[in-house]
């Protein structure tokens, strides 16, 4: 049996900050993993801005770990649709539409690399790690299964907070629905548990 982690980085990122108020020193990450977790190989799936000088240099160092695979793409910038929204004046009662700029996301999508290094992973008896949220991966976590994986941990935050009125969540409901589908196969591990031994170490200013 062999255990290993599939990183999604920009997402896990996300929810670390977003709901747990900390950020993840990558390398520290991939050492607990293998040094705590016993997995024989870690995958981190990152996309990095062209001039980031500093995160690709800290995923280069990754890649020289014997059990550290880096898979890194350029971040993409998308437009966000415009949204549309129906007011009418307070005064004169007249109708009028007025269009929101949505602003912008950032993604750097690696979902089909890590998808291929799990299916080539997926063998009898072994134990996977998704640190992710994102909902796509809900038919991989099934496939992985089918390839009879034994486990499949997946870590994220089930925390929700409230934010401008609107819920913020990061774990999918795609993949809520499998714990209770394989109640004994795939599992939740809180990321926020594994604060003190992952995140980095903010340096005193002078």
């Amino acid at each position: 049996m062999a255990k290993f982690a599939f990183i999604d980085v920009n997402n896990t990122d996300g929810t670390t900050h977003k709901l747990c108020g900390f950020s993840v020193d990558w390398r520290k990450l991939c050492d607990y993993l293998n040094k705590e977790w016993g997995c024989e190989k870690s995958y981190f799936y990152a996309g990095i801005q062209n001039g980031d000088d500093e995160m690709a240099k800290e995923f280069d160092s990754i890649a020289k770990f014997e059990y550290g695979v880096v898979r890194a793409k350029p971040i993409q910038i998308y437009k966000r649709p415009d949204r549309k929204v129906d007011t009418t004046c307070l005064k004169c009662g007249e109708s009028n539409v007025v269009v929101i700029d949505m602003g912008y996301d950032q993604k750097g999508n690696c979902d089909v690399d890590l998808t291929i290094d799990a299916l080539e992973n997926a063998a009898a008896g072994n134990e996977f790690y998704f640190f992710t949220g994102d909902g796509d991966f809900a038919p991989l976590v099934t496939k992985s299964l089918e390839k009879s994986v034994s486990k499949v941990h997946i870590v994220s935050s089930g925390k929700s907070i409230m934010r401008a009125g609107m819920l913020n969540k990061r774990l999918a409901t795609k993949l809520q629905k499998l714990f209770k589908e394989f109640p004994a196969q795939v599992d939740l591990i809180d990321i926020d548990a594994l604060k003190f031994k992952i995140k980095r170490d903010v340096l005193p200013t002078s």
